[in-house]
């Protein structure tokens, strides 16, 4: 018991910073909910349930656009179709007697950064670990949008539509430094965003949803990245 005390307060320690980053950028999500009708509460609780950037700002769109729920079930499993490697990935860091309770637990809230602290653990991760960063990273994400669609309300409406920029900074932050690093990310990010545009323009193309156009170039463009520049691992150059 002292030893889960112990990795839940480590857990709350390392996920403070992990809390306040996501506030700043859940708050530029909650300006998104705003626009898409949601109240402060509303948000607050899909923040808390999804916990998820690209995953928040995809659902926020299709509830603004009166999309059905199979195109938002579909959509949120591509767009977050990456926390299913990072669950295998973080399973083998638990130990074979960690129950199904806590596995189930320890999947509800693996994101970008809770993975990236908990894959840095030396040694069998516990859970207690992840329940404690879950402790300040969840409300951190939640109460964010909570107060961003309270202060869309408060604001005039211009002004609520610049703060609505910041969400596309924060995309840009995430996507910059990885395509400066790759050119074939970089290259993949000005197609995408070519193909967004034509699909918006064309005349056939821009009849078809916001919400099935993300689930056709997404599918479409990571499929053809997969195919024609595969990921290389380790062991393939020591052949």
């Amino acid at each position: 018991m002292s030893d889960n005390k112990k990795w839940y307060q480590k857990g709350l320690r390392d996920g403070i910073p992990i809390a306040l980053g996501y506030f700043a950028v859940s708050f530029t999500l909650g300006i998104i909910a705003k626009k898409a009708g949601l109240s402060p509460v509303q948000a607050g609780v899909a923040a808390a349930l999804t916990n998820a950037s690209a995953g928040g700002y995809a659902g926020f769109t299709l509830i603004a656009a009166n999309a059905g729920y199979w195109e938002m079930a579909l959509t949120q499993l591509i767009v977050n179709a990456r926390y299913l490697l990072m669950s295998c990935a973080l399973s083998q860091k638990l130990s074979p007697e960690t129950s199904i309770l806590h596995r189930m637990l320890v999947a509800f809230d693996v994101t970008d950064e809770i993975f990236g602290i908990s894959v840095s653990v030396p040694g069998s991760l516990n859970p207690f670990y992840n329940y404690g960063a879950m402790t300040v990273a969840i409300p951190g994400w939640a109460l964010g949008a909570f107060f961003g669609v309270v202060t869309g309300n408060l604001l005039p409406a211009p002004l609520v539509s610049a703060l609505s920029v910041g969400l596309y900074g924060m995309f840009l932050a995430i996507i910059i430094p990885p395509a400066r690093k790759n050119r074939v990310i970089a290259g993949l990010v000005v197609l995408s965003m070519v193909l967004s545009f034509l699909f918006a323009k064309l005349p056939v193309l821009c009849g078809i949803s916001s919400g099935m156009r993300v689930i056709i170039l997404t599918v479409v463009i990571s499929l053809g990245a997969a195919i024609l520049f595969p990921v290389k691992e380790e062991g393939d150059d020591a052949a």
